[in-house]
């Protein structure tokens, strides 16, 4: 691997929580949007004796969206998880925790980027319908609406402009930060729709789903500036 000229990414694999746990489930455009913003794409299962092996070797990582249970800590409150449980979040943990400690570059997308933030401080609930009054549906195929970017951000930087328009299917949402975690971006409700951890070289999170957006110069930027980060890795 380490003769490739290209750099590698690691794709963390979802899983189909619907499924009692025995399947893989994976957007394409994850793959799609690494390959065309330059990088190989590695696609990571559930497996922790590989662990130490792609952290190591590996330049990036990718965590994408998916449906799983955090650890109630992660949780606002008393509030829990009404989601089954899976064993990427132990796998998801210990790939944020080994990369980050080498300072190589994270991208996480939805609920990637929920947990990017948990380990850092964050709190999140489980259904911004139930918890907070003033929210506008998040979780709806078809719906999009403009979220605000923060002036000074990376996001900001990478994007170049101020307000994009994005998708949304999300019910989860972080709801509280840490002085670790930099809001980047919102919703017009005060939903956050964006993250960064500005003690590392590139830990980046959005909420939406630029895989599914690849036509969108916001989406290319998003994945240009993920993988150029890699490539200094």
């Amino acid at each position: 691997m380490q003769n490739l000229t290209k750099p590698i990414v690691a794709v963390l694999m979802d899983e189909n929580t619907s499924s009692g746990g025995n399947q893989y489930a994976m957007g394409k455009g994850y793959f799609t949007a690494i390959t065309q913003a330059g990088a190989l794409p590695l696609g990571v299962p559930y497996e922790t004796e590989i662990l130490a092996d792609i952290i190591s070797k590996c330049d990036g990582l990718l965590c994408p969206g998916g449906r799983f249970a955090y650890a109630d800590s992660c949780y606002r409150d008393d509030l829990t998880s009404n989601s089954p449980s899976s064993d990427r979040l132990a796998i998801e943990t210990a790939l944020i925790k080994g990369l980050l400690a080498l300072d190589k570059p994270v991208l996480g997308i939805c609920a990637g980027m929920q947990l990017l933030g948990c380990l850092h401080g964050a709190k999140m609930t489980p259904d911004l319908v139930a918890t907070e009054p003033d929210a506008q549906i998040h979780d709806q195929d078809g719906r999009a609406h403009w979220i605000s970017i923060v002036a000074g951000t990376k996001l900001h930087q990478i994007l170049g402009v101020d307000k994009i328009e994005t998708n949304t299917f999300h019910r989860e949402a972080l709801v509280e930060v840490s002085d670790e975690v930099q809001v980047s971006a919102y919703a017009p409700d005060g939903i956050i729709e964006a993250i960064e951890l500005p003690k590392y070289r590139f830990a980046v999170g959005v909420q939406w789903h630029p895989e599914k957006m690849l036509s969108t110069n916001h989406s290319k930027r998003i994945f240009a500036a993920f993988v150029s980060a890699c490539d200094q890795s």
